[in-house]
């Protein structure tokens, strides 16, 4: 029977564009985190055995972590933060905008990808690696969005990789070039997934508060940050409510990217250059293995939080430019 994300929701908070490309970014020297080892790590020795991964897309700090009081995240701020740990340096380092900003969090590497849904990343994601490693059919693992576009994130350039091993997805309205969900929608799609499929990982991605930022709507902008906050405070309540993942399972809140400085072009509208505002975005990790009510200052970006999640699911990747994120753990 199919559930209603309405029915299950404590208390929800009532309330397609085109990102600009990257003429000015190059790919640092190196950008990727190291291919993992053959085998599932078995000696990995975490309680964590299930990941979620929500990117809520292109909130600036100024209003989310770094507004006083914190007050358009209070589901964040008051409800999770007790239960994990913030880091407060968190930066997309790479390109900033949906498709590069995701795609460096499932392959642990930077690129410069196009952003309207038409190129896959060069190198295989953590999903189609732990699928190849752990012997579970692809419904164990899951991409949702709310943007069709990130489709791309389920496969890759490579040749070795390219078809194989492909998660689970449901993008968009109904895939591929099918238009943007809204993210109600989304919620509702994630909670019937988790409880059909009981996936080991996944990432689902929020468009707001993105789409309406490209409008030009600051009020929309707001309830977008308010609405996802609320959203995603409600999926981890359903996830955890299962005995299936309870005290098993960590989840990461971050962002793909931030947003111009009200100084910077159009502001708050757009986003993309190199600008603090685009940079500097959030992550918040939530799990059996990490800290409590606690923050971290080291300077963290996408290919860390990339690296952890290969860490905490044994996939016993090399640490490289990726390091694992070490003190967030307990």
């Amino acid at each position: 029977m199919r559930i209603s994300f309405l029915l299950v929701s404590l208390l929800l908070l009532t309330s397609c564009s085109t990102d600009p490309m990257l003429p000015w970014f190059s790919a640092p020297e190196n950008p990727c985190i190291e291919l993992p080892d053959t085998t599932i790590n078995a000696v990995a020795n975490y309680n964590t055995k299930y990941v979620f991964v929500f990117v809520i897309d292109g909130p600036r700090w100024s209003e989310t972590w770094g507004n006083q009081g914190r007050q358009f995240i209070p589901y964040q701020n008051l409800q999770l933060l007790p239960k994990g740990v913030l880091c407060t340096d968190f930066i997309n380092d790479g390109a900033t905008v949906t498709v590069s900003g995701h795609a460096a969090i499932t392959t642990g590497c930077y690129e410069d990808l196009e952003n309207t849904g038409g190129e896959l990343p060069s190198r295989p994601s953590l999903f189609q690696f732990w699928l190849a490693k752990s012997d579970k059919p692809k419904e164990s693992a899951w991409i949702i969005t709310s943007k069709d576009k990130l489709y791309v994130l389920g496969n890759c350039k490579d040749s070795s990789w390219n078809g194989k091993f492909s998660p689970s997805l449901n993008c968009g309205l109904a895939g591929a070039y099918s238009g943007y969900r809204d993210d109600f929608q989304t919620a509702d799609t994630v909670l019937n997934i988790v409880s059909q499929y009981h996936p080991y990982l996944a990432l689902i991605n929020f468009r707001e508060p993105d789409y309406s930022a490209h409008q030009g709507d600051w009020y929309g902008y707001i309830d977008g940050i308010i609405d996802t906050d609320s959203l995603v405070w409600s999926v981890i309540n359903f996830i955890e409510a299962d005995p299936f993942y309870e005290n098993k399972t960590s989840y990461f809140i971050t962002n793909d990217h931030g947003r111009h400085l009200n100084e910077v072009q159009n502001g708050f509208v757009s986003h993309g250059d190199d600008c603090n505002g685009c940079r500097k975005i959030s992550l918040l990790s939530i799990g059996p293995d990490f800290k409590q009510n606690d923050s971290v200052s080291t300077k963290y970006s996408h290919i860390n939080l990339s690296a952890t999640i290969a860490e905490l699911m044994g996939l016993g990747r090399e640490e490289n430019n990726g390091k694992v994120m070490w003190d967030i753990f307990k």
